[in-house]
C-alpha cells in the first residue's frame, strides 16, 4: 500500500504518544502524591496479572534516553501528558516544584532535540485527593483543574505553544464511572453523566487559564472517536446506532462546537445535568484545534434491556482483528476526519492517537519483529493521506505508542509501542514498524524537501 505523502502540508508533525501514568513510573518520588490510578492498580484483581504503574518503563530517570529514541525514529513532534498528582499533590493547594522541575528538564531537551512538545493536561490521573472529596461528579473538581492548569502553563506556557487540556473525556466518565473497569471503577449513571459534564466545565475553565498565562498558545481537546454501524437494516438496529454515536461522538463533540449537550442523549440517560448560567459559553470556547483518538469501528444493535444507550456490541466475523480484538478499518479514520472537518467545521485537526497492539516475535539477534503492527501504520497513514488530499485541514499524526506500556487494565501484556522495553531489564528496541515509520517519515520529507 503506497502513501501519498504530497498531500500532507510542509509543516506536518510526525510525532509519537505516550501518557504520564502509562511510561514515568517513580509514583512515589520527588512529592508526587497517588492518582486513582495508582489506587485501582493496586486494588486486586482489577488490573490483568495485578499489574501496576509503580515502575512502567521508567521514564522519569531515563527521559533523556527515551528522547534519543524519539531523534533515531526522525519523529519532529512528541505528545506527552503531565502528571496532576506531581504538579498539586493535594490535587489544589501548594504547587510542587520539584513536580514541575522534571517537566522543565523534559521540555528543553526535547526543545533541544528539535522535537515539538505537545503537552496534554488530563491523561486520567486525577489525585486521589480530589477523589475523596467526590471526585469528577463535583463541579469543584473542574475549578482546581482550572488552577492546576494555570500553574503548568506558567512554569511551561514560555515553550509549550500546543495544549490538550483533556484525553478521551469518555474513558474518565463512561468507563471510570458507568463500566466500571477504569479508575475510580464506579457504575453509576448519574455520577457518569455529572462528571462527563464537569469534565467538559473544566476543559472550558482550562482553555482560559491556559491562555491567561501563554496568550498565544494553541488549545484544543483530544477524543476518541468512532464509526458506528448498524448491525441490520432493522429501524430499531439504525436507531441503536445513532444512540451509541450520540454516546460516543456526539456527547463530546456537540459541546465544545458550542452546540450543547445532545437533547436526544439527555432523555436517553435521563439525567439532570448540574448546569450553571455562562456554563455552556465556556464549555464551547472556540477550539485553536481537534484531537482525534481512532482505533476502530464499533457495529451495535439495539437492547432495550440494557443499560444506558440501550445497544448491544455484535463482534463481526471474517474481519481482521488486533492482538486487542478490536477491528481493524482504516477507512474509518478517514471517514471521521472528514466528518470532523464537515459537519463540525474543524480548521486544525491532529490525529492524536493511533495504533495497534500485537504480539512481537523477538529474534536471536534481539530484534523485534511485528509486520502486522506494520502494516496496520502505513493503512492508517494512507487514509490520513487521503483526507487530506480531499481537503481536511490535517496537521499532524502521533502514533500511539513511543514505548510499550502500561496498557491500563489490561496491565502489560498488551504492547502498543513502536519501541519494545523490556520491563525486567528496561531496555529498549526500536521494531520493525518504529523503523518503518521512521522510512515513511524520512520518505515524506523527500516528497516536500521545504519540510526537511
Amino acid at each position: 500500500m503506497t502513501i501519498d505523502l504530497a498531500a500532507l502540508p510542509h509543516d506536518f508533525l510526525w510525532g509519537t504518544a505516550t501518557s504520564a501514568y502509562q511510561i514515568e513510573g517513580a509514583v512515589a518520588e520527588d512529592g508526587r502524591s497517588p492518582s486513582i490510578w495508582d489506587t485501582f492498580s493496586h486494588t486486586p484483581g482489577k488490573i490483568d496479572n495485578n499489574d501496576h504503574g509503580d515502575v512502567a518503563c521508567d521514564h522519569y530517570h531515563r527521559w533523556p534516553e527515551d528522547i534519543d529514541l524519539m531523534r533515531r525514529l526522525g519523529t519532529n513532534a512528541y505528545r506527552l501528558s503531565v502528571a496532576w498528582p506531581r504538579v498539586r499533590p493535594g490535587g489544589d493547594g501548594p504547587v510542587n516544584d520539584k513536580g514541575l522541575d522534571f517537566y522543565d528538564r523534559l521540555i528543553d531537551g526535547l526543545l533541544e532535540a528539535g522535537i515539538t512538545p505537545s503537552v496534554t493536561l488530563y491523561h486520567w490521573d486525577l489525585p486521589q485527593a480530589l477523589q475523596d472529596r467526590g471526585g469528577w461528579p463535583e463541579r469543584e473538581t473542574a475549578e482546581h483543574f482550572a488552577a492546576y492548569a494555570s500553574a503548568v502553563a506558567a512554569r511551561l506556557g514560555d515553550r509549550v505553544g500546543h495544549w490538550a487540556t483533556l484525553n478521551e473525556p469518555l474513558c474518565s466518565a463512561w468507563i471510570g464511572h458507568l463500566d466500571g473497569v477504569m479508575a475510580p471503577g464506579w457504575t453509576d449513571l448519574t455520577a457518569a453523566v455529572r462528571a462527563s459534564y464537569h469534565l467538559l466545565l473544566g476543559h472550558g475553565l482550562a482553555m482560559a487559564a491556559i491562555k491567561a498565562e501563554a496568550p498565544g498558545a494553541q488549545v484544543g481537546i483530544v477524543n476518541n472517536l468512532s464509526t458506528i454501524h448498524p448491525a441490520t437494516d432493522r429501524d430499531e438496529d439504525r436507531a441503536a446506532a445513532r444512540r451509541m454515536d450520540g454516546h460516543t461522538n456526539r456527547w463530546w463533540l456537540d459541546p465544545v462546537h458550542g452546540r450543547g449537550f445532545p437533547a436526544d442523549m439527555r432523555e436517553v440517560y435521563g439525567v439532570e445535568l448540574p448546569e450553571k448560567p455562562g456554563d455552556m459559553d465556556l464549555i464551547g470556547t472556540p477550539l485553536d484545534w481537534l484531537g482525534l483518538n481512532y482505533y476502530f469501528p464499533q457495529t451495535v444493535a439495539d437492547d432495550p434491556a440494557g443499560p444506558a444507550p440501550h445497544v448491544r456490541t455484535v463482534r463481526r466475523v471474517g474481519v481482521p482483528r488486533t492482538g486487542m480484538d478490536w477491528e481493524i478499518d482504516a477507512g474509518g479514520l478517514e471517514a471521521l476526519l472528514i466528518r470532523l472537518a464537515e459537519e463540525y467545521g474543524a480548521r486544525n485537526l491532529y490525529v492524536t492517537e493511533n495504533g495497534s497492539s500485537f504480539p512481537d516475535e523477538t529474534g536471536p539477534d534481539g530484534a523485534v519483529e511485528d509486520p502486522r503492527r506494520a502494516e496496520y501504520l502505513v493503512s492508517h497513514l494512507a487514509a490520513c493521506a487521503s483526507a487530506a488530499r480531499k481537503g481536511v485541514p490535517l496537521k499532524g499524526y502521533f502514533a500511539w505508542s513511543l514505548l510499550d506500556n502500561f496498557e491500563w487494565a489490561y496491565g502489560y501484556d498488551k504492547r502498543f509501542g513502536l519501541v519494545h522495553v523490556d520491563y525486567a531489564t528496561q531496555a529498549r528496541t526500536v521494531k520493525a514498524s518504529g523503523r518503518r515509520y521512521a522510512e515513511i517519515i524520512r520518505e515524506a520529507r523527500r516528497a516536500r524537501p521545504e519540510a526537511a
